[in-house]
Parts: structure tokens; C-alpha cells; sequence
């Protein structure tokens, strides 16, 4: 392993702390930061630590984002471990379009590959194409896309599958949305 937290000149990316319950309820609260997210926005501080205790206590690669200037989250950035090494993160509102996400995503990345994580996946709404640039902007590519009934907002979504690979094989696609759901394609455009 490596040393934690990991540091860019405008960002630490640590692990999350009890002190941080309040910082993370203001992120998971909030309707429009969560609607491409596979949750509903959290109503209390006692939801929030549920959220916290499920989602990122004691997970090796999920981080919080947080600002070199005051070290409080504004975000966070993970990589699962299991088999898809779901890549995946959140900002509070105000600080998007600052190059954050992708930053906070570069350094993660920097941080797997030294790791020995093989590969990354990471998928994203079509309704929400910006996602989709912050996976080309750390390395990732697009692979396919699929159509699912999203849970557990049972809502109908066209999700775009994205991979990075760190160890060579780079022509290895991850497959388990592809065989996991009829309607799959690949699109042309993107």
C-alpha cells in the first residue's frame, strides 16, 4: 500500500473521518447532486452515518475529497473491489465545472495503478453526458452501452459503460452489463 492521504496541489483525497458526518450529509442530501446516483438523497445525519457505515467505512479505495485549504470533504471518489472495480464519484454543487472530479479522478487512478488494480469500470446515465467526460479525461474509454430498469429508483435508464485497463491487456472489455442485460449496443458516435 501507499501513503495516505494522497495530495495534489489543490487537493487531499483522504479517508472518511467521524468528523465528516455533517460535510457528507450536505453532499448525499442534496436531490440534484444524487440523481444520477444509485440512492435517494438522505433525509438525516442519522441516514448519512447509515450511508457512511455501508458505502465507505472500511473500503480500501473510497476517499474523500476534500480542498487543501481547510481539509473538509466536498466530495468523494472511489473504486470498488470487486470484480468490475466500479470507479465512481459525487461533488457537492457548488464546486462543479472546476476540474475537481477529474483531479480528485487522476489521482485515484495514479493510486490503483501502483496498487496492482488490474483494470477500472465506470458507467454513466446517458442523460448525463458530462460524467461521461470526466471518464475520457482520466484515461477511460467507451465500451457499450445498455439499457436497464435502474434500482432502486425503478426508473428506465440507458447506461454508457467505460474501462480503463492498467496492466497491458488492452483490448479487455468487462462484459457483465453487456450479458447481463438484452438491449446492449455499441454506439457509433461516441
Amino acid at each position: 500500500m501507499h501513503t495516505i492521504p494522497l495530495e495534489t496541489d489543490r487537493l487531499i483525497l483522504r479517508k472518511f473521518e467521524d468528523k465528516d458526518m455533517q460535510p457528507l450529509h450536505l453532499l448525499l442530501m442534496d436531490e440534484t447532486v444524487n440523481t444520477f446516483l444509485p440512492w435517494f438523497p438522505v433525509k438525516s445525519l442519522e441516514d448519512t452515518r447509515t450511508f457512511y457505515e455501508t458505502h465507505f467505512a472500511g473500503k480500501a479505495y473510497h476517499f474523500a475529497i476534500c480542498l487543501q485549504s481547510d481539509n473538509i470533504p466536498i466530495g468523494y471518489v472511489k473504486a470498488d473491489t470487486d470484480d468490475s472495480h466500479d470507479f465512481g464519484y459525487a461533488l457537492r454543487r457548488e464546486f462543479w465545472h472546476r476540474g475537481i472530479a477529474t483531479e480528485a479522478g487522476k489521482t485515484l487512478v495514479a493510486y490503483l495503478r501502483k496498487d496492482g488494480v488490474p483494470y477500472i469500470t465506470a458507467t454513466h446515465d446517458k442523460n448525463n453526458p458530462r460524467s461521461g467526460k470526466v471518464m475520457r479525461q482520466i484515461g477511460m474509454r467507451y465500451c457499450y452501452s445498455y439499457e436497464e430498469q435502474w434500482q432502486p429508483k425503478n426508473i428506465r435508464v440507458v447506461f454508457r459503460m467505460y474501462q480503463l485497463n492498467f496492466d497491458g491487456q488492452d483490448d479487455r472489455v468487462y462484459r457483465k452489463y453487456w450479458n447481463l442485460y438484452d438491449a446492449h449496443y455499441v454506439e457509433k458516435h461516441l
